[in-house]
């Protein structure tokens, strides 16, 4: 296939971490890229390849030249398949989740949702293949979906004795509404990229050769806007939805603006230089 001639050019990816189940890259231009790299398994998740993806998020979240992160699967595997992400790896499923190299049932990846859904910085899904289960409920915690034709959305959570109570259900509703929400998680059917698109479940689709060039051009034009009225903007969008800990979000970052004024260096410097604090040159405005 061919790709468009307006598409961006191809990024010179650095690698930016080593890990075992996970790909990690980040570029001049400010952008990350995060590629689960288990295309054997359909880039089903076990414990260590959440811990390596919560590592490389949190990476992220601490760059402060980084502004955007594509999420996405490596693909294809032998078999021609390709998938973003099949949810839990359910070989590795024990009795009290998916069990680590030290014996341990973990379902670590309730961490790797908040990580990903409080992070002060735009996440991209690249969606390519299946988005099933759990990797569906990656999907739907990013920020901005972007499909390939041959992707596939679905739940299969009651299929296999499971299911996402949290933000899987609740968010998914928020985003699709109850009747579609619960149709998807009740009937466990699938969808194609269309179809998404028609809930509102993906930003857009675009042939699988020009995914990755999309993702670029979408990022590149967030990393022309204001960082800080980003991840406000992030916030309030979280908070809407994420109760307490969505307004603890927004909160902190009103915190961050308000360290930057004179008001609170006075408070500081004042405390510090142990005299009274003079707030007579703040207004109080209306």
């Amino acid at each position: 296939m061919t790709l468009r001639s307006d598409l961006p050019a191809a990024l010179h990816w650095q690698p930016a971490a080593s890990y075992e189940d996970v790909l990690f890259d980040r570029c001049e231009e400010g952008i990350a890229r995060i590629r689960i790299n288990r295309p054997h398994k359909r880039n089903a998740f076990r414990p260590r390849t959440v811990q390596e993806l919560c590592d490389a998020f949190s990476r992220v979240r601490d760059d402060p030249k980084v502004g955007v992160v594509l999420f996405s699967g490596v693909g294809p595997a032998a078999d021609g398949g390709w998938a973003f992400c099949a949810g839990g790896d359910q070989s590795v499923r024990g009795d009290g989740g998916y069990v680590d190299e030290a014996g341990l049932p973990r379902l670590n990846v309730l961490d790797l949702q908040r990580l990903i859904r409080s992070l002060p910085k735009v996440v991209i899904a690249l969606v390519a293949g299946y988005a099933i289960g759990g990797g569906q409920v990656l999907h739907l915690l990013c920020d901005l979906s972007l499909a390939a034709e041959n992707a596939v959305f679905g739940q299969t959570g009651p299929r296999v004795g499971s299911f996402d109570g949290g933000f899987g259900a609740g968010y998914l509703a928020r985003v699709v509404g109850q009747r579609k929400a619960r149709e998807i998680w009740f009937l466990c059917r699938q969808y194609g990229a269309d179809q998404a698109l028609e809930m509102g479940l993906v930003n857009g689709v675009v042939p699988l050769a020009e995914l990755e060039a999309e993702g670029i051009r979408w990022a590149r034009e967030v990393m022309q806007h204001s960082p800080t009225a980003i991840r406000c903007l992030k916030a309030a969008f979280n908070a809407e939805t994420d109760g307490l800990a969505g307004l603890q979000e927004l909160a902190g970052q009103a915190t961050h603006l308000f360290y930057r004024t004179a008001e609170a260096r006075e408070g500081r410097d004042a405390f510090l230089e142990k005299r009274p604090a003079d707030f007579s040159d703040a207004p109080w405005l209306p």
